[in-house]
């Protein structure tokens, strides 16, 4: 962790990032001032890996952590069988067991790169697994226990379930229905084993975080351990571009938070192509850079946005939290490569991971032999020319590249040309890519 934690005040420092919107519990200013005080936020198991979506309540932990307090993980393995509703316009498809348990084991590498769980540390992070106590409360108990202290009035005036009542083709099932007792109950459990009294997560989960807060309060009016069973709620807003659409979402899909799912390379080239009116908010959401640093970059890109220094200072810093340092200088290589044209320098690796999701084509390698394959034949085969009439034209007018390197009007392709003695790279223009690979 960076910097001397108890120095941090976690609520200015959200404030300042924009990632504060909301708090619940009179007195959290006043609570938050002793140290080592015990928060968590949840996270849904229904992929087997994270998106940079999931980052920002793991940024939330972060920062909690660094102002020297102690962060909860709590993995879903249980209300991931349920499903939540907020922020859903219709009910989830419900997953296995297998399925769950499957991704909560997934899930679990990604929490170490960011929290630290050493147990020498005395705010040392903690994960847990709500499978292992909602799993054993029977329906009765629940009902009895738990069901008593909720008011279905109240429960249909939450956002979440308001909305999906309204829309009446989809409406919302007793299963959904039941989500909110159960995120209640994890803060109950998580206050009486762990003495937990702070919640996080986005703004949608605000009426789940009162719900546990007043489940709280209920069952343990008087508690002396916190001054008559107080709890808290700190949420953060739903983050989204400058121009209101959502964040890690492109045309290839979502960006993940692990490399099998999201390469290191695509993974830096997302952050480097941040457009001028994100990049301070990202500089402030995403990365731990402290205010100075960000403050000075900032003002640096004012001046020459063109240098696209801050979108530089946010990739790297990016990929190298959630990758490691060899991963991000690999893909800053591979960037300023493809910048230079100077593809030959890419390893295998590299290259077949700069280029898994640009349009490709298996070509015979026999062709390659004597004079080669004449690049007006080969062209109409890739999705960079439609016939060879047009094939000729942009020969002609110099607008294809072979391996970075402008090809001429008669130009055709050898073994020469081989890159890692399997693949060819085609450009047309600045951005149209084709790989072809020869067998």
């Amino acid at each position: 962790m960076q910097g001397n934690p108890h120095s941090i005040d976690v609520l200015d420092e959200l404030r300042w990032r924009g990632l504060l919107h909301q708090t619940a519990g009179e007195g959290i200013e006043e609570h938050l001032r002793t140290p080592r005080r015990i928060g968590y936020a949840g996270f849904d198991p229904t992929s087997d890996s994270l998106t940079i979506g999931n980052f920002i309540p793991i940024k939330m932990l972060m920062h909690w952590q660094r102002a020297g307090h102690k962060p909860i993980v709590v993995m879903g393995g249980g209300t991931g069988l349920i499903g939540d509703p907020s922020g859903k316009e219709e009910e989830r498809q419900l997953r296995s067991r297998e399925e769950i348990e499957g991704n909560v084991n997934s899930q679990r590498a990604i929490f170490e790169r960011f929290l630290d769980f050493d147990r020498k540390s005395s705010n040392a992070a903690i994960l847990v697994n709500n499978i292992d106590w909602l799993d054993s409360i029977s329906y009765l108990q629940m009902l009895r226990d738990v069901g008593k202290h909720f008011s279905v009035n109240e429960m249909i005036q939450r956002e979440s379930v308001k909305r999906r009542l309204e829309a009446r083709e989809q409406g919302i099932s007793y299963t959904e229905f039941s989500y909110m007792i159960l995120q209640a109950y994890d803060f109950l459990h998580l206050y009486e084993e762990h003495n937990c009294t702070v919640q996080i997560g986005g703004s949608d989960q605000y009426g789940n975080i009162i719900a546990g807060m007043d489940l709280i309060r209920r069952k343990h009016a008087g508690d002396p351990r916190n001054g008559g069973a107080q709890a808290y709620g700190i949420t953060n807003p739903l983050v989204t571009k400058a121009d209101g659409s959502k964040i890690g979402k492109t045309e290839s899909g979502a960006i993940w938070l692990t490399a099998n799912r999201t390469s290191p390379y695509a993974f830096y080239q997302f952050w480097i192509n941040t457009a001028d009116a994100d990049v301070g908010q990202f500089l402030r959401w995403f990365t731990m850079m402290p205010r100075a640093e960000i403050e000075e970059i900032m003002a640096a890109h004012e001046k020459s946005p063109q240098a696209r220094e801050a979108q530089r200072s946010l990739a790297r810093n990016m990929t190298a939290m959630v990758h490691g340092q060899d991963e991000m200088r690999r893909a800053e290589a591979a960037s300023a490569a493809l910048f230079s044209g100077d593809i030959r320098s890419l390893d295998n690796a590299m290259l077949r991971e700069v280029f898994a999701d640009v349009p490709h084509s298996t070509h015979d390698k026999s062709l390659l032999e004597g004079s080669g394959a004449p690049l007006v034949e080969i062209l109409p085969q890739t999705s960079l020319a439609s016939s060879k009439r047009e094939a000729r034209e942009f020969l002609g007018g110099g607008a294809v590249l072979v391996n970075g390197e402008k090809a001429g009007a008669d130009r055709a392709l050898t073994s020469r040309d081989l890159l890692h003695g399997r693949m060819i790279l085609l450009r047309r223009g600045k951005k149209l890519w084709h790989a072809t690979e020869w067998n």
